[in-house]
């Protein structure tokens, strides 16, 4: 069964002829986790580039946050001229995108330009690397992204102008779970799930979170690829949908230090022939699993901190590890237990395990993939856990800690043979030069908290 909002091509030429469907976009995501693409008329696009795709410069995959060409990629650089690359839409990800008028949206693949070949460093082939390598065990991924979000009063160009300063939140006291205070911002949670839902994007609820003005929308889990890709399409459909009607939402993993950090947990579960492979015969501390859950489980903690920045990627994300604020600040893990990093949920087909790290800034192409290498890593060489805990993690102190700062995160990645192994030496190296540029941009600003601390009493 088809899902509402997902189309074939036949519907999209159904579409323009009725007017439908004016304009595709065809995107990708960047490092950030980004679209970035074109806009096509739609005839054209049917004529032209459902076939044979598009192109796009290179500099694409090599860029910072301000579009600013970055020095030191080997991918593309000056010296080679920043030339093209191949944009090939995946027509399974073809979708309304019912929040713009008469738009529809597909996801690329990236290729070379000339022998056609996937280019390894982009996120989304990063993510089908490790995919394939899943298959060759018989296994498939299932998995959710929950992410979690703050909404403010100002629009995007009036927040810009403010400089960021003195916003003020949609929600005055702490709204979790509260229906009466998440009443109040249904013009856009409600908008939002609707448009979603017609856009390829199950929703399964909305909820009012513990942070003035904070949200979390959930949507229905599937293959880890598709969910990685639903998870893109959500944030683009929120951040465009608060644009249109005058407000802003962020994803910054820790948007104000006086408030609760946003997160993105990553529920995981293996299948394999329509089963659950983590369901199994071994008893601990009450839960029935499987080897295969151990060790996948046992590789997921204990590699965490060579893979750290596809988790937490900017230097904002570790601004949100603080012991008793809701985000994990240990490498251990738990059943049903919110301190835990990694948080065992479910029982029987349900059983899956929730990784608590990353926050809302994550790009899901990446963190996934490192969560399956991760794991995969566990089963292949049969890897134990640490002893499961119980009780306040924040409290243990004799516990190993999340990595503290991108700079800790981008050494251990730099440095991880096992991170080579997985994703391959061009990989890394071009990530580990992305965050050391991440981090040598901030180290070079000057911010609000250096100049109201120094310019008067320093």
């Amino acid at each position: 069964m088809k899902m509402k909002g997902m189309i074939t091509l036949n519907d999209l030429k159904e579409k323009l002829i009725i007017a439908e469907i004016e304009t595709v976009i065809v995107a990708f995501t960047d490092h950030y986790g980004r679209l970035v693409g074109k806009r096509f008329d739609g005839d054209f696009f049917i004529e032209s580039i459902n076939d044979s795709g598009t192109h796009a410069c290179d500099y694409l995959l090599t860029t910072d946050m301000e579009m600013e060409p970055v020095k030191g990629f080997e991918f593309a650089n000056w010296e080679l001229g920043y030339g093209d690359f191949h944009l090939v839409p995946d027509m399974n990800t073809l979708r309304i995108a019912d929040w713009l008028e008469k738009t529809a949206i597909v996801l690329c693949d990236l290729q070379k330009n000339t022998s056609h070949e996937r280019i390894q460093v982009a996120p989304r082939s990063i993510l089908k690397s490790q995919i394939e390598n899943l298959k060759q065990f018989g296994y498939q991924c299932f998995a959710a992204s929950e992410l979690e979000y703050y909404l403010f009063e100002k629009s995007y160009k009036e927040a810009n102008l403010s400089h960021y300063q003195d916003l003020k939140s949609l929600g005055w006291y702490l709204e979790d779970y509260h229906i009466l205070q998440g009443s109040r911002t249904e013009f856009f949670n409600g908008a939002a799930r609707k448009h979603l839902k017609n856009s390829g994007v199950p929703v399964e609820n909305s909820k009012g979170e513990w942070g003035l003005g904070q949200h979390e929308l959930n949507v229905k889990y599937t293959e880890i690829l598709e969910m990685s890709d639903r998870h893109v399409i959500y944030k683009q459909c929120l951040k465009e949908l608060a644009d249109k009607i005058g407000i802003s939402v962020t994803f910054m993993a820790k948007y104000h230090e006086d408030q609760a950090g946003s997160s993105c947990h990553l529920h995981i579960s293996l299948m394999k022939n329509g089963k659950n492979v983590f369901v199994g015969e071994n008893e601990v501390n009450g839960i029935k699993c499987s080897d295969i859950f151990l060790y996948f489980l046992g590789g997921w903690i204990k590699f965490a901190p060579e893979v750290m920045p596809f988790y937490a990627p900017t230097v904002n994300s570790y601004k949100r590890y603080v012991d008793g604020s809701w985000a994990p600040t240990k490498l251990a893990w738990s059943y049903d237990n919110r301190t835990a990093g990694f948080r065992v949920v479910g029982s029987g087909e349900s059983l899956r395990i929730e990784c608590r790290i990353p926050g809302a800034d994550c790009n899901p192409y990446l963190a996934f993939a490192a969560s399956l290498a991760s794991g995969m890593e566990g089963v292949k060489n049969k890897i134990q856990p640490p002893d499961i805990f119980t009780g306040d993690i924040y409290a243990a102190q004799e516990l190993p800690n999340v990595p503290r700062s991108l700079t800790e995160a981008t050494h251990n990645l730099k440095n991880s043979d096992f991170a080579k192994n997985a994703f391959g030496i061009e990989v890394v190296t071009h990530y580990v030069h992305h965050f050391e540029m991440e981090q040598k941009a901030y180290n070079r600003s000057v911010t609000d908290w250096e100049r109201k601390r120094y310019f008067e009493q320093i």
